[in-house]
C-alpha cells in the first residue's frame, strides 16, 4: 500500500479530488459536508494498476485547522498538492507548501484542478515554480477537473508513478504508529487509526500507548481484517487495555521499551534559531506539543516540551507560533535525550559539536556522550549491532558482555578476538570501542585510564597498609560506569582485579611503623611456630587488622582468623609433623605433637583442610591426604 496526502488552500477541490479518484467521500462530519468544508481528517483510497492500493489522508485547507493539516501531512511520505485553475496560488497554499517544505518530503504531484472553469495556464506555472524551490523540487503536473472527469486518468497514471518511486518501507523494528483517531466500536471497544511509517502491527501484539500496556485484539487495512499490516499502510487497531478517553490524537502506539519518550531534545532548524520565538508548537507525526525554545547557536536550538513524545534522531518536525500564522519553521532532531548545560560556554560548545557532519552517526554519537549503554542507542533510533571494526571484521566479543566463565563460578575477561585492542574492549568505529553492553569514545577511554591511574596512585600513598582500592571506590573515582568497564581498563594498564580490588603490581604494602612490631612477632614464630600471640598482645603492638593484613600481603604473615596469626610456613611444618602420627589421628593428638593450644590447633587444622592436605572424617578424627610439601621454604 501507498498513503498520499492532499494540500492546498481550503476549497480548491482536494476533497472533490479524492471523490472522483476512489469514489468514496472524505469528508467524515455532517458539518463538513453541510459547510462544504473540510475540517478534520479525511481517509479513502483506491486501487491503482501496478501499485495496488493507495490510501489518502485528505487535509482541511482553512488557517483555523492549521493543526489538523499539520497532523495528517506529519506521518506520509508523499504528497498531491492541488491549485485551482481559477484561483491559483493562494495563502494557504503558502502555508502548506511551508509545511510540506519543513516536512522534507520529496514526492509530491501538483494536480491543478476546476480546468472546467478557467484557463489553467497562469496557475500551473506560477504553481510550479513556487513547488520547485520547495524539498518536493520538479514535480509532475496534471490538469484535471473533479468535476467534468477531465485528466483523472492522466491523474491516476501520474499517481501509479509516483508511487513507484517511494523509499521501500521498513515492515520490520521497533513499532511507533501516531494516532490520528481514536474512538469506539459496539462490541469491539477502543480503535485507533493512524499512516504506519514503519514496522508491523499484529493481532495478539503487546504494546504500550499513553504509558499504558495494551494488546491488538484486531487489525485492519482499508475496511478489511487482517491478521498483520506491514508499512507502509493505514491501520485501524483494536486494542484491549485501554479506554477511548484515554488515548488522543498525538499519542503514539510504541513497541514497548524501545522508545524514549522526551521533554527535552536538541534541535536543528530552518531558520536561525534566535530569531525564532520563545514560545512555540512543535508537531511531529500527529502531535502538537506547546515547547519553549532556548537558541545554543546559529540554527541549533534546545526545545523543551509541555509533555513527553517518543522520538528519534532525524524525526522531522514543524515549529509553529499559533499567534502568527506566518511562522512556519522546520526543524530535524539532532538528539532526543542531550546533555544538560551547565557551565558557562556549554551552549555554543554544544552547538558546534552537533553542527559537525556525522558521517558515521553512531560513532558521533557514542563521541558526543562519552559512553552510553546498547539499550540506550537502541532508544534513540540508532542500530548498535551494525557497528563494525574499521578494517570491517567483526569480533565475537563485541556480541558478549566482556565476561566468560572459567569454570569455578568466577568472572574472567574473554580472550581477544578480532579488532580487540585489550581484554573485553573491542574497536567497532573509528574512535569507538566496545567493552561488553557499552560503547565508549576514545576520549572517554582516555579519561578513564588516566583517572584510575592517579586514582589508585593517590589511594596507595594515603592507605600505605592497604594499597588496592575497592572496584566501588575505584569505579566511583575514575568516572567508570561497572565493574565490566572497570576490568577492561584496569586490563589495559596491566592491573588485576582480586578479590574485589583493583591491585597495582607495582604497588605493595607499606607497614611503615608497624614494621618493628611485625619483625618481633616473625621473631618469636621461627623458634616457637605454634605459639601464636594472643590477641590482646597484637593490640598492645599496635597491631590491628589493616596492619595483620598488609603484613600477610607481603608475606611476613599467614592469618588463621580473627586475631591469630602464624607464619606462612607453619602450616607446611605442621605437615611434617601430622605426617608422622598414625592415621587417622585426633584433634587432641595434633594438639599435643604440635606443642600448642586449641586455640592454635583448630583454626590450623581447618586451614589444612581448606587447603586439601588433611581430611576430616568425623567430629574428632583427621586424616593427612597428602604428605606434601617435604620441603619448607625458608622463613620470612
Amino acid at each position: 500500500m501507498h498513503v498520499v496526502a492532499t494540500a492546498g488552500h481550503v476549497d480548491h477541490g482536494k476533497s472533490t479530488l479524492v471523490h472522483a479518484l476512489t469514489g468514496m467521500e472524505p469528508d467524515r462530519w455532517a458539518e463538513e459536508r453541510r459547510r462544504g468544508l473540510t475540517i478534520d481528517l479525511g481517509y479513502v483510497w483506491t486501487t491503482l494498476p501496478e501499485v495496488g492500493e493507495v490510501a489518502f489522508v485528505d487535509v482541511p485547507g482553512h488557517r483555523r485547522f492549521i493543526g489538523n493539516m499539520l497532523a495528517g501531512l506529519g506521518p506520509v511520505p508523499a504528497v498531491l498538492f492541488v491549485v485551482a485553475a481559477d484561483e491559483g496560488w493562494r495563502e494557504q497554499s503558502e502555508e502548506h507548501l511551508a509545511a510540506v517544505d519543513a516536512l522534507g518530503i520529496t514526492h509530491g504531484l501538483l494536480a491543478v484542478t476546476r480546468s472546467d472553469l478557467a484557463d489553467p495556464g497562469p496557475a500551473t506555472s506560477e504553481a510550479h515554480d513556487r513547488l520547485a524551490r520547495s524539498s518536493l523540487g520538479d514535480v509532475p503536473v496534471v490538469v484535471v477537473s473533479g468535476v467534468t472527469g477531465e485528466g483523472l486518468d492522466r491523474l491516476r497514471s501520474a499517481l501509479a508513478e509516483m508511487c513507484r518511486s517511494l523509499p521501500v518501507p521498513r515492515p520490520d523494528g521497533r513499532l511507533r504508529l501516531w494516532v490520528d483517531r481514536a474512538f469506539t466500536v459496539r462490541g469491539s471497544g477502543t480503535v485507533v487509526t493512524g499512516t504506519l511509517g514503519a514496522g508491523t502491527v499484529r493481532v495478539g501484539d503487546r504494546l504500550e500507548v499513553g504509558r499504558r500496556a495494551v494488546t491488538v485484539r484486531g487489525v485492519q487495512s482499508l475496511g478489511e481484517p487482517l491478521d498483520a499490516v506491514g508499512a507502509v499502510a493505514r491501520v485501524a487497531v483494536n486494542l484491549r487495555g485501554v479506554g477511548t478517553s484515554e488515548v488522543h490524537r498525538g499519542d503514539a502506539l510504541l513497541t514497548p521499551g524501545t522508545w524514549r519518550a522526551t521533554t527535552l531534545l536538541d534541535v536543528h532548524t530552518a531558520a536561525s534559531a534566535a530569531h525564532l520565538p520563545r514560545e512555540l508548537t512543535l508537531h511531529v507525526g500527529t502531535a502538537g506539543v506547546r515547547a519553549r525554545l532556548r537558541p545554543l547557536e546559529a540554527g541549533i536550538a534546545r526545545l523543551t516540551l509541555e509533555r513527553a513524545l517518543p522520538l528519534e534522531t532525524d524525526d522531522r518536525a514543524i515549529l509553529r507560533d499559533p499567534g502568527a500564522d506566518d511562522v512556519l519553521v522546520g526543524a530535524i532532531v539532532l538528539d532526543p535525550a542531550p546533555p544538560p548545560l551547565r557551565r558557562r560556554g556549554a551552549a555554543i560548545a554544544r552547538a558546534r559539536d552537533l553542527a559537525r557532519p556525522a558521517p558515521d552517526p553512531l560513532a558521533d554519537e557514542v563521541r558526543r556522550r562519552g559512553h552510553v549503554q546498547r539499550d540506550e542507542l537502541l532508544l534513540l533510533g540508532l542500530d548498535p549491532d551494525a557497528a563494525q571494526p574499521p578494517d570491517g571484521t567483526a569480533s565475537s566479543a563485541a556480541a558478549s558482555d566482556g565476561t566468560a566463565s572459567d569454570g569455578t563460578g568466577s568472572d574472567t575477561v574473554a580472550p581477544d578476538t578480532a579488532g580487540s585492542d585489550t581484554a573485553g574492549s573491542v574497536t567497532v568505529a573509528q574512535g569507538v570501542r566496545r567493552i561488553g553492553e557499552w560503547f565508549v569514545s576514545e576520549d572517554a577511554w582516555r579519561d578513564w585510564t588516566d583517572a584510575l591511574e592517579a586514582g589508585t596512585a593517590a589511594y596507595a600513598t594515603s592507605h600505605p597498609l592497604d594499597p588496592h582500592p575497592s572496584e566501588a571506590h575505584a569505579c566511583d573515582v575514575a568516572g567508570i560506569p561497572d565493574r565490566i568497564v572497570l576490568r577492561a581498563v584496569a586490563d589495559a594498564l596491566g592491573y588485576t582485579l582480586r578479590d574485589g580490588r583493583v591491585v597495582r603490581p607495582d604497588v605493595v604494602p607499606d607497614l611503615g611503623r608497624a614494621r618493628t612490631a611485625v619483625d618481633r612477632i616473625v621473631t618469636h614464630l621461627r623458634e616457637h611456630p605454634f605459639d601464636a600471640p594472643e590477641q590482646h598482645d597484637l593490640q598492645a603492638a599496635g597491631l590491628g587488622p589493616r596492619e595483620l593484613a598488609a603484613a600477610e600481603a607481603l608475606g611476613r604473615l599467614l592469618r588463621l582468623g580473627d586475631g591469630l596469626v602464624v607464619l606462612p610456613t607453619s602450616p607446611a611444618r605442621a605437615m611434617r609433623i601430622l605426617g608422622s602420627l598414625p592415621q587417622p589421628f585426633t584433634t587432641s593428638g595434633a594438639r599435643q605433637a604440635l606443642g600448642t593450644t586449641r586455640r592454635v590447633a583448630i583454626p590450623l587444622l581447618e586451614h589444612l583442610d581448606r587447603r586439601g592436605w588433611t581430611r576430616r572424617l568425623d567430629g574428632v578424627h583427621r586424616a593427612v591426604v597428602t604428605r606434601q610439601p617435604q620441603r619448607l621454604a625458608p622463613d620470612p
